[in-house]
């Protein structure tokens, strides 16, 4: 099977993502997304017949959540500080989903 990642591939998702790749820096993330994607596919051919599944590969209490307790967060205006655009105090996202 032959798992690669096309460039355009790297360049839509960088363009997603709001990064601004050189060409340089878009041919070398497809390269090393392409073996990253290759290495799962090695490890999809392993033979687990037998082994448990198992939730975690760290100890049982590395994963304990905090405290839920209220804490001091930004404000609205802070958090939208940064945004592309705001509508009536929300962040406002394009539309990706388009009807068929």
């Amino acid at each position: 099977m032959n798992v690669t990642i096309s460039q355009e591939e790297v360049e839509h998702v960088a363009e997603l993502a709001r990064l601004q790749l050189t060409r340089e820096e878009s041919e070398q993330f497809t390269l090393q997304l392409s073996n990253i994607l290759k290495y799962v596919e090695e490890l999809n051919a392993v033979d687990t017949t037998g082994v448990c599944p198992t939730t975690s590969v760290v100890a049982d209490d590395a994963g304990t959540l905090r405290d839920d307790e209220v804490r001091p967060s930004l404000s609205q205006e802070q958090a939208l500080r940064n945004a592309p655009e705001a509508v009536d105090g929300f962040f406002h996202v394009p539309h990706i989903i388009r009807d068929r």
